[in-house]
């Protein structure tokens, strides 16, 4: 990781300012990039936030929501004069250029300086200046750190405060997992100062499902949920067809492979979906399962140990079967992290 002084004789005078995150961006992803646009701007810098896809309606309510400018291929000239033209380029809550798709490689050539702040294992080389730590629970918390680096914590306001609150709160499971530490508890009391609405936040987020919404999870739980007691397993998968039927938008399946892992004596869990292009995969584990390394081993992902991503091209069923293939190969590691 880099010194602080280097950012901060970077950003010491105004700049064309680019921040960008990952593909289907989440509270943390959105919560980071808003946050930091907001301060940069109080700085005097002229910035502007482009996500590589859409991402859920309930985090429109962010402060400079109504800015982000979301990549398509109808925008795709504009957005390389963007990134062209900016001199620096902050890559928030990701650390390999390809989970931001086609803008990736236009990053990559790009002469601005490029800025990682991230909390991902594992990360691609590309940026000039690292403020990754793994050790974060979320990058909505380094980019905190990084502002009262700055010397700068009086400049977090409410809005700024708020996006990051977001950030933190989904991250951390609502303050309940492990990563959950005595530093983000410290940042969350310095936000409840400056007036972060914590309770409207959680409501924001997690009670404004669609009735579509909440019926597909009921169908999901009822009809797709396969436990395999012998591994210590669970997994969902949905299909296309399904997503169609319930109209799903996205962010509609965020969190479903949550509801997997609560099963008494489950460690791995899975979410298996159809997205046509290709089949996604969210893995959550809990204790020494590295949900991590299996996604890096088979399913061309990464994350966190404890929760990772994939991506197969094989049909939703043959993936389906293979993942199920492997669990023998973990059944000792399965079992080892149950009985702790």
């Amino acid at each position: 990781m880099h010194d602080i002084i280097a950012l901060k004789e970077l950003l010491k005078e105004p700049k064309q300012v680019m921040i960008t995150t990952h593909h289907k961006p989440d509270a943390d992803a959105l919560g980071s990039s808003l946050g930091l646009a907001g301060y940069l701007k109080k700085k005097g810098h002229h910035v502007t936030v482009i996500t590589p896809s859409d991402y859920p309606s309930f985090l429109n309510w962010m402060e400079g929501n109504d800015d982000v400018m979301v990549y398509s291929q109808k925008n795709d000239h504009l957005v390389q004069r963007i990134i062209q033209e900016s001199q620096v380029i902050f890559c928030l809550d990701f650390n390999n250029l390809s989970r931001i798709n086609e803008m990736g490689e236009y990053i990559r050539e790009a002469k601005g300086v490029k800025v990682l702040v991230d909390h991902h294992l594992q990360p691609e080389d590309f940026a000039d200046l690292d403020y990754a730590n793994t050790s974060a629970a979320a990058t909505a918390e380094i980019v905190y750190d990084l502002i009262k680096g700055m010397g700068d914590g009086d400049l977090i306001d409410a809005g700024i405060g708020e996006s990051l609150y977001a950030g933190i709160m989904t991250d951390t499971g609502s303050f309940r997992h492990p990563s959950t530490s005595k530093n983000v508890h410290l940042i969350i009391a310095d936000l409840l100062n400056i007036g972060v609405r914590t309770s409207d936040i959680h409501r924001f987020i997690y009670d404004s499902s669609s009735e579509l919404r909440l019926r597909f999870l009921g169908y999901a739980l009822k009809d797709k949920l396969v436990v395999l007691r012998e591994f210590n397993t669970a997994y969902i998968s949905i299909t296309a067809d399904e997503l169609k039927a319930y109209d799903s938008k996205t962010g509609d399946t965020e969190g479903l492979v949550n509801y997997a892992l609560s099963i008494e004596g489950i460690v791995f869990a899975a979410l298996i979906i159809d997205r046509k292009e290709a089949v996604k995969m969210s893995f959550r584990s809990v204790g020494d399962f590295s949900a991590n390394e299996f996604a890096r081993s088979h399913f061309s992902g990464g994350g966190h140990k404890n929760a990772a991503g994939g991506i197969s091209t094989d049909s939703l069923e043959a993936t389906v079967e293979k993942f199920e293939s492997l669990l023998p190969l973990y059944k000792d590691k399965l079992a080892a992290s149950h009985n702790r």
